[in-house]
């Protein structure tokens, strides 16, 4: 495996005619501020087709590639996983698919088979005498991490948009597993690696040396990832709606394991969620909290839902499925239907089902009742008003711990800078926009001062780069008034207006820079991260949380896992410590007089008080050595002792 040639990924696209500017415009519109991978949004977006990108991807790094269809279908021995522990996996994208102990060769697959410390990596833990490194696209690689290490099993129905070789691949295997037991593995001998290097990897060069029979829990997972990509094909025409049963079939899935469900009920509610719309009318979104609002709502639901379960009715449903989509529009003081039941008469996976559907209406759909998609804290505020009427209080609660919990640890692993780039020319900021994702920066992009208005409005914005020529008013003009406004966010102009009234104006109003287009990407990037790092010294980013939405251990492991650097503040009433980090281990400790691993593990039995994260501490020394988890390990074995 080789280092990939110098330049960006899309550059050799552009110049290879394999995509056009147009299509690279219309990519940056999905790229821009969710941090996805280049390659994801160019296939999800038929900018090129996933065959096409592998196939130059695999020349380009001078190996094979592997379809996402083929990784979907693969078996993976547990012994394998346990080569590749999934804190690696996770960290470097990779994800094993065969070994071969006669020349102990170790087979992955990686969307970053170009990366020599990817195989580096992979050398380290596996301690494989030879390591090959095929390439597959970003979201597959994390289907897999997630289906084989986190138990997801319908992980590869949210690759593909539309679903089509994924259903038909699943309907497949499905049959395989149900009803015709496994396949045979291909006798067909491997194509020689030398002729071309760009092949696809087969199924055969994936199977296990040795297939095992169909058990139902296999059959089980089949099916469930077969109505997950039904689900999604149905939903692909729902507009702001598209992708909802497979959101709240998520969110389903931490509720009830959040609550210790056994794994078959979990199973059987996940189901119901992925459901609950089926056959429904698409005239009304028909929510618990909807219905219970609407008279329409309330008449539309009920001469549809049971609809899903008639659709049904051929396969041999789980009666807790069933009994969840029979009374999701019960509500919890007796008002509801089809029975009137109320309380915890209600079954639970309903009670559930009823709290997450109108969560994700909520924070998804903006034609809901309050006519724009709600922040997550103000869905749960929605959600308190409707507790103990239609809700039960004790979900609600827990779905907003959840999603506190949730919230923190994106914040802990964040390191993303929020910059709005404001320029009418597409063409012009295509580059620079697409070089600033790659160096890790979240990009808003606003065309006019509309735009940029709104995107300002959010208060997220830590650097704008402007054109002075906007469509409407001048770039002048618009810091003019951030800057009446009191805004201090560091401004940088981007512009052809080479007038001397025009720079000194701009230095005037408190720009901190002025540069002349055309103008190398990387001096605007190398520009903008000097005036952060210049802003942060003088105002230090960080996270606070509290330690009753996430426990110690649990921001703990989330940095360890992050590699993070930091100085993690501990307050519980007038007691204080702190939790030193470097690239992820903790290094020191500080609670009450005591230091080093003791005063770790004195804070670890901590329930309540508060913590805050200072990203720009870097530990001067060392007091521990051990790793997170011998430290994890030994902090729970002593609390465990003294509760007992």
């Amino acid at each position: 495996m080789s280092i990939p040639p110098q330049g960006h990924l899309h550059e050799q696209l552009l110049a290879e005619g394999l995509i056009t500017h147009d299509q690279l415009e219309g990519v940056l519109h999905r790229v821009r501020g969710d941090g996805s991978r280049i390659e994801d949004v160019l296939i999800e977006s038929g900018a090129i087709s996933e065959a096409d990108l592998l196939k130059f991807l695999a020349k380009l790094y001078r190996t094979r590639f592997v379809a996402t269809n083929k990784l979907a279908r693969a078996e993976v021995d547990r012994g394998l996983l346990e080569v590749i522990p999934r804190r690696l996996a996770e960290e470097f994208q990779v994800f094993p698919v065969l070994f071969d102990p006669a020349s102990s060769t170790l087979s992955v697959v990686s969307p970053d088979a170009g990366d020599p410390s990817v195989l580096s990596a992979v050398q380290q833990a596996s301690n494989a005498r030879d390591v090959r490194v095929y390439v597959a696209r970003p979201a597959a690689v994390r289907a897999a991490i997630l289906k084989h290490y986190a138990g997801e099993l319908y992980a590869f129905a949210q690759v593909d948009t539309t679903g089509r070789e994924q259903y038909l691949s699943m309907i497949d295997l499905y049959a395989q597993h149900s009803i015709q037991g496994p396949t045979a593995p291909s006798s067909a001998p491997a194509s020689p690696t030398t002729e071309r290097r760009e092949r696809m990897v087969s199924e055969s060069d994936m199977a296990r040396p040795q297939q095992r029979k169909a058990s139902s829990g296999t059959a089980r997972a089949s099916f469930m990832e077969m109505v997950t990509v039904l689900v999604s094909l149905l939903e692909n025409n729902r507009g702001e709606l598209r992708g909802h049963s497979p959101l709240v079939s998520r969110w389903t899935r931490k509720l009830a394991e959040r609550i210790r469900l056994a794994p078959e009920e979990v199973h059987a509610l996940v189901l119901a969620a992925l459901l609950h719309d089926v056959g429904k009318a698409a005239t009304y979104h028909l929510t618990a909290l909807n219905v219970a609002m609407f008279d329409n709502h309330r008449v539309a639901a009920q001469k549809t839902f049971q609809t899903a379960i008639k659709i049904f009715e051929a396969v041999p449903l789980d009666a807790t499925t069933v009994s969840t989509l029979q009374t999701m529009y019960e509500r919890f003081d007796g008002q509801g239907f089809p029975d009137g039941l109320a309380g915890k008469e209600i079954p639970l996976g309903a009670r559930i089902l009823a709290v997450v559907d109108t969560f994700a209406d909520l924070t998804q759909n903006p034609n809901n009742p309050y006519r724009r998609q709600l922040t997550a804290p103000e869905a749960c505020d929605v959600l308190d008003r409707h507790k103990a009427t239609v809700f039960d209080r004790n979900l609600v609660d827990l779905l907003r711990q959840v999603v506190t919990g949730d919230d923190l640890r994106a914040k802990l692993l964040s390191e993303r800078t929020v910059v709005l780039l404001i320029d009418p020319d597409p063409e012009e900021s295509t580059v620079l926009e697409l070089r600033m994702v790659e160096e890790g920066f979240e990009v808003h992009l606003a065309r006019n001062v509309e735009e940029a208005m709104g995107v300002l409005a959010r208060g997220s914005v830590e650097a704008v780069i402007s054109e002075t020529d906007l469509e409407t008013t001048s770039g002048l003009d618009l810091l003019a008034t951030l800057r009446a406004s009191q805004s201090t966010v560091p401004w940088v102009f981007l512009t052809r207006d080479q007038r001397r009234e025009a720079i000194a104006r701009a230095f005037e109003l408190g720009a901190n820079d002025y540069v002349l287009k055309p103008a190398s990407p990387e001096v605007l990037i190398a520009k903008v991260k000097q005036l952060l790092a210049q802003r942060q010294a003088r105002s230090p980013r960080g996270v606070s949380g509290s330690l009753a939405e996430l426990a110690l251990t649990d921001v703990v492991q989330v940095l360890s896992q992050g590699r993070k650097t930091g100085q993690l503040s501990i307050r519980n009433g007038s007691e204080q410590g702190e939790v030193h980090f470097l690239d992820g281990n903790v290094v020191n400790a500080l609670w009450q007089g005591l230091r080093g691993e003791e005063a770790f593990f004195a804070m670890l039995g901590l329930s309540t008080g508060d913590f805050a994260l200072d990203p720009t501490f870097r530990p001067s020394s060392q007091a521990i050595s051990s790793n997170v988890e011998a430290l994890m390990l030994e902090g729970m074995r002593r609390l465990d002792e003294a509760r007992s």
